[in-house]
């Protein structure tokens, strides 16, 4: 029990509470019939994340982390779902469940504050990491997650990490943003349907307003005094978008991106494009780190990239290892009588290359 809690005490530290993890993008996108893509990229430059795909059947039954142990809140699964997991298959970043809600988490360091942790109350605490496993066994709309989310006390693992904020979909496309905030839960309407890190998201959504001035396109040549002033290239009316890592620039590069991309008939063919935009996001793993400080044992900060498809029931990924797109199609699971499983996102660590015969 001791090594369990001290590998999760570590695991949480090193997920949240230092910045290469700080990178998170997720965009959102429709098919012609308006059903929903959610999609997003996650990002760790520190180290490979040894992230795994689980598969968890109705009646699973999982206890929170605290940080005294394992002995904080007892759930178990109303529905299945499918996980993509970091660092321990407990702690699921991003997932899709069988009724078609989407839930994920992304970092959100320094402006999130949880409530303390409570030993009297641990039996309704669950930990940050584990939110998105609870929330996608238990919920089938992003009402029910507001009410769910109101009758328990989100917690962290490690009190030195960094919290988290966390983005839902329901299969109508009704999609919210969660922050605790002050140890109160905040929940806003994602209309825009991105989202990244700190800051919070309505700060996030002000800071569009400094971009009223792009638009897709050409911009038109402008007169100087005597002087014709023209673009140099394609795209000159976007001059200005931000092209720089941070938070706040991704979210805004995401939002016109977004907004820009044209709209597809099918659900794949729009998750397809999903990725085909958040290929811009990708980290290379030098940039995080002073010259000559990044790890060598890695090839990318974006250790994977994944899209979910809740009308369908279908969740889509691909990773630093690997740039093909797998495909997990929860209708061909039944979640009533499999059995739980875990397996790595990758077996193969390395990018394949195809090597054509020229005849």
């Amino acid at each position: 029990m001791k090594s369990i809690l001290t590998s999760a005490l570590f695991a949480a530290a090193l997920l949240a509470a230092a910045r290469p993890a700080d990178a998170c993008t997720g965009i959102t996108l429709r098919t012609s019939d308006g059903s929903p893509i959610v999609a997003r990229t996650i990002e760790w430059g520190g180290s490979n994340l040894n992230s795994r795909y689980v598969i968890v059947p109705r009646g699973y039954t999982q206890q929170s982390y605290t940080p005294e142990g394992i002995d904080g809140m007892r759930f178990t699964a109303r529905y299945g779902y499918v996980g993509l997991a970091v660092e321990q298959k407990e702690f699921i970043a991003e997932g899709l469940n069988e009724e078609g809600l989407s839930a994920g988490l992304f970092y959100f360091p320094a402006y999130g504050r949880y409530v303390d942790f409570d030993p009297a109350l641990k039996e309704r605490s669950i930990a940050d990491l584990q939110l998105v496993a609870w929330v996608l066994g238990s919920c089938r709309t992003v009402d029910e997650v507001k009410q769910a989310v109101g009758q328990v006390r989100v917690i962290a693992v490690d009190p030195r990490a960094s919290t988290v904020h966390w983005r839902f979909t329901d299969r109508s496309g009704r999609q919210i943003v969660l922050e605790i905030l002050d140890g109160k839960p905040c929940f806003y309407d994602s209309e825009l349907g991105v989202l990244t890190n700190s800051p919070g998201y309505e700060w996030q959504m002000t800071h569009l307003n400094n971009y009223v001035n792009l638009h897709p396109g050409s911009a038109a040549p402008q007169k100087l005094g005597a002087v014709t002033l023209s673009q140099f290239g394609a795209g000159g009316a976007m001059l200005g978008l931000p092209g720089d890592i941070t938070p706040p620039s991704r979210f805004v590069r995401a939002a016109f991106y977004q907004a820009t991309a044209p709209q597809r008939p099918t659900a794949e063919d729009t998750v397809l494009e999903c990725f085909q935009i958040l290929t811009n996001f990708d980290i290379p793993i030098g940039i995080e780190f002073a010259a000559g400080q990044a790890p060598t044992d890695i090839p990318s900060a974006t250790q994977w990239t994944s899209a979910a498809d809740p009308q369908n029931g279908c969740i889509y990924y691909r990773t630093m290892y690997n740039s093909a797109i797998r495909c997990i199609d929860l209708k061909e699971i039944d979640f009533v009588k499999t059995a739980y499983r875990d397996a790595p996102l990758d077996v193969v660590t390395r990018q394949p290359i195809e090597y054509l015969k020229i005849e």
